[in-house]
């Protein structure tokens, strides 16, 4: 059986960024999840204990998104480490991490960055 969980358009208020006014005034950003995970026995035995809790895996990504960094990229790589160290019955993750509101002139829905690992 193929199985994922995702989590969609998880929204923080967090201070990532390089220029001193992200830093300070700080910015909305969303977080996707796809988890690859094997969803076998849940499926047969409709117990908690065994899937993946995502109310645990939102409670990791919002600690790392509260602590900031200058890069997107950087955020990202701790959010995949923080999920592959803490559920290793994940097999393969996908994180796009998104600044809504990126500081440059134009018009533009969000700048995002895409790390996976297994998927």
């Amino acid at each position: 059986m193929t199985s994922k969980i995702s989590l969609n358009a998880m929204r923080f208020y967090a201070y990532h960024g390089v220029l001193p006014q992200e830093k300070k005034v700080g910015n909305w950003f969303s977080v996707d999840l796809e988890l690859s995970v094997d969803l076998s026995r849940a499926a047969l035995s409709d117990q908690l204990q065994d899937t993946l809790n995502y109310a645990e895996v939102y409670a990791a990504v919002e600690e790392e998104m509260a602590i900031p960094s200058e890069l997107l990229e950087h955020a990202a790589g701790r959010i995949l480490r923080r999920i592959r160290g803490q559920f290793p019955q994940v097999e393969g993750i996908m994180v796009r991490l998104t600044k809504e509101y990126p500081p440059f002139k134009g018009q533009v829905g969000g700048a995002s960055v895409t790390l996976s690992e297994g998927v």
